[in-house]
């Protein structure tokens, strides 16, 4: 069988939990097998720096190394002539499709910005809180397992909706040259304004710090592979990163009313990613077998189901729980990329989830509708991490800034307070910057 099936009132379950977990962890990634003979962290260390000291040199050859795609460095950048051309040849039902799509994610994203608040005024102070977007964000899309357009809508819609000036996308070519025409559709679709052939780490280094053709931007977000989410974290301090997302996953809470056939397909979907993980939580044995056997069913004519079923096989798990409070806790632990609730009353169940990046609820809310087209960012939190962070959206793409003004009375009348707490800290010039504007006794006069 693909799937096992586990208890939780078996003594070996929460050591086989914890392996699972461990499997899913960044950490774990840094296990992975050494590239050409050199660990993925100091693998990542390496080529970010050769990129910041050679620039263009650098990109180019690591581009034909890794993604056997040989370039000169006046095509490192995607020309408009190749988008439109991309365009041309997109049929116009996808075209209308990834329009739909974008269109949708905009709605969303603008219902939830962040706008600035009413000041707070008090006496003669005036506290506000602006709210800006970074002046350049780059935003990644993977190539290689399968061409996403969806994440270049996920990813650069809520970086137009935040109103950044200049979005970047970059995205691994082919061994040709080309990238794939609907990539470069749902660019244009999304507002992109500048397209580059970059794959992997080298994209970040060369986005991070910049080259000679491709100018360095401010933030950074995006999917990618453990060699994509090592380099944001090295970058990170250069630029902003909005999470380092690893091997995707879902955990699907159900119920005996649930149809097994229907979330055996969800557990199948999510294999799909190659690594994905896919856990069904239940406290019915009898779904629970039903589940693993329609996944078998299914496995047998699925086109690449070798891949689906080795992901199952390592990452997944069919867990049977003693009480649907139980999957709940066990649920808010794991803190999973993607939560389906198939129940007969989700809500009543969604009301005990605090950790979770995307929830999916009812039967007729499978997690591909909000990979494709509901609205929400499909990039989101992975490996439990979750419990302290949340799905990408415009409000990634914004800064804060606090403004303070104050008029004379006022300052008058909090010199002493301002002073004291100055001097307590041995900084006499702080103290004097306050009492040289506002002398003693100067708390009521007017400006």
């Amino acid at each position: 069988m693909s799937l096992s099936l586990w208890k939780t009132d078996d003594p070996a379950f929460r050591e086989r939990l914890a392996g699972l977990k461990r499997q899913l962890s960044l950490d774990e990634g840094l296990k992975a097998p050494a590239h050409e003979g050199e660990p993925p962290r100091e693998a990542v260390r390496r080529i970010i720096e050769d990129v910041r000291r050679r620039g263009d040199q650098a990109v180019l050859e690591y581009t034909e190394r890794f993604d056997g795609c040989a370039l000169e460095a006046g095509q490192l950048r995607v020309r408009p002539d190749e988008i439109e051309a991309a365009l041309a040849r997109c049929p116009d039902d996808l075209l209308a499709v990834l329009r739909k799509a974008a269109d949708r994610i905009e709605r969303f994203q603008r219902a939830m910005l962040l706008q600035d608040p009413e000041p707070l005024r008090e006496g003669g102070r005036t506290l506000a809180v602006r709210y800006r977007p970074v002046d350049s964000a780059a935003v990644y899309a993977p190539g290689a397992a399968a061409s996403l357009a969806s994440s270049v809508l996920m990813s650069a819609v809520p970086a137009k909706v935040a109103g950044v000036p200049r979005v970047v996308l970059a995205t691994p070519a082919r061994p040709d040259g080309t990238i794939s025409d609907d990539r470069l559709v749902a660019a244009h679709v999304a507002g992109v304004h500048e397209i580059y052939r970059l794959g992997g780490a080298v994209a970040v280094a060369a986005l991070a710090y910049g080259t000679e053709t491709v100018p360095a931007v401010d933030f950074i977000a995006g999917p990618g592979n453990i060699y994509l989410a090592l380099a944001k974290k090295e970058v990170f301090g250069q630029v902003g990163i909005e999470m380092l997302p690893g091997p995707s996953e879902v955990i699907v809470i159900a119920d005996g009313s649930a149809d097994a056939r229907w979330l055996a397909a969800d557990l199948i979907a999510q294999a799909e990613h190659n690594p994905g993980s896919a856990i069904l939580l239940t406290p019915s044995e009898e779904l629970a077998r039903r589940v693993v056997e329609a996944v078998e069913a299914q496995l047998a004519d699925l086109p690449g189901a070798g891949e689906a079923r080795g992901c199952l096989e390592r990452y997944g798990a069919v867990i049977v729980a003693e009480s649907m409070d139980e999957c709940v806790r066990l649920t808010n632990e794991l803190a999973p990329e993607h939560l389906e609730i198939v129940t007969e009353r989700p809500e009543d169940v969604l009301a005990g989830i605090r950790h979770a990046g995307a929830v999916f609820l009812g039967p007729w809310t499978p997690v591909a509708a909000g990979d494709y087209i509901a609205g929400p960012s499909h990039v989101l939190p992975t490996g439990t991490t979750a419990r302290f962070s949340s799905g990408l959206s415009a409000n990634d793409f914004l800064k804060r800034f606090s403004v303070i003004s104050y008029d004379r009375p006022a300052l008058g009348e909090d010199a002493p307070d301002i002073a004291r707490m100055a001097r307590s800290e041995g900084l006499e010039g702080h103290a004097r910057s306050v009492e040289l504007r506002a002398p003693r006794g100067d708390t009521v006069q007017g400006v």
